[in-house]
């Protein structure tokens, strides 16, 4: 199995400490740090979980160094503050080689790499399924792909525009935290399980949406294995791979 992805790329940075009192000066929390964790984010992060699968990858991503730093209360593995560093990345301006592939993933977190037209370009060329997470507002430059991930935040984002292109709506899976994610109507149930961190989530649940439809070109069996994989990833801390 050979699959190329494409899209930004960043350094996920976790920075644990102890929180034992607000700060004097303002109604914020004081973190002692204690220690620290980076690993590879955003297309990176689908990269490492397929490859945690068995999958041999290529990908296309940025030079730009982009940080994103999390606070985390080491007691109770809670989140208080993230920062963005080098939020922007350069376009891609490369040659868009994509035979050879058994898919194509764009993981497109909308920081400059991809534009519509480059992710329409892709598309029009491929010649496999080609798989599309995107920030970005849905629209007919996205009517080749085969899937589309979308959370549910940038569903409801979405929403009034996905009827203006009804191509969109068959291709659409939405993804639900707890209560499980939905296909053309359909509602597919996830296992409860205690949740640790969801950070990387849903990079997970497109590795493995992708890797079991390239087995079996069968959708439903693809996303009821995506969610076996997220519910893998959520239960433990940080940005994981399956």
């Amino acid at each position: 199995m050979k699959i190329l992805v494409i899209g930004d790329s960043c350094v996920d940075v976790f920075i644990y400490g102890i929180i034992e009192r607000l700060a004097p000066e303002a109604p914020v929390p004081v973190v002692k740090p204690v220690s620290q964790r980076e690993n590879p984010g955003m297309a990176l992060n689908v990269v490492a979980n397929l490859k945690a699968l068995g999958a041999e990858v290529d990908i296309i991503t940025n030079d730009t160094d982009i940080r994103k730093v999390r606070y985390v209360d080491e007691r109770y593995n809670q989140l208080v503050l993230r920062v963005d560093e080098n939020d922007k990345c350069e376009r891609y301006d490369g040659v868009y080689e994509t035979v050879d592939y058994d898919a194509i993933i764009i993981s497109d977190y909308n920081k400059g790499f991809l534009t519509e037209e480059d992710i329409e370009a892709f598309a029009e060329r491929a010649q496999c399924p080609i798989f599309l997470d995107t920030k970005k507002q849905l629209g007919p430059w996205c009517e080749n792909i085969n899937f589309i991930k979308i959370n549910h935040l940038e569903h409801l984002k979405n929403f009034e525009r996905i009827p203006t292109y009804p191509k969109l709506e068959e291709k659409i899976i939405v993804t639900k935290g707890r209560e499980g994610c939905e296909h053309k109507g359909k509602t597919y149930p996830t296992q409860e399980v205690p949740v640790k961190d969801v950070s990387g989530a849903g990079d997970t649940f497109m590795s493995g949406l992708v890797y079991e439809y390239v087995k079996s070109g069968d959708i439903e069996k693809s996303i009821n294995f995506a969610q076996e994989c997220t519910t893998i990833v959520v239960q433990k801390t940080g940005v994981a791979t399956i």
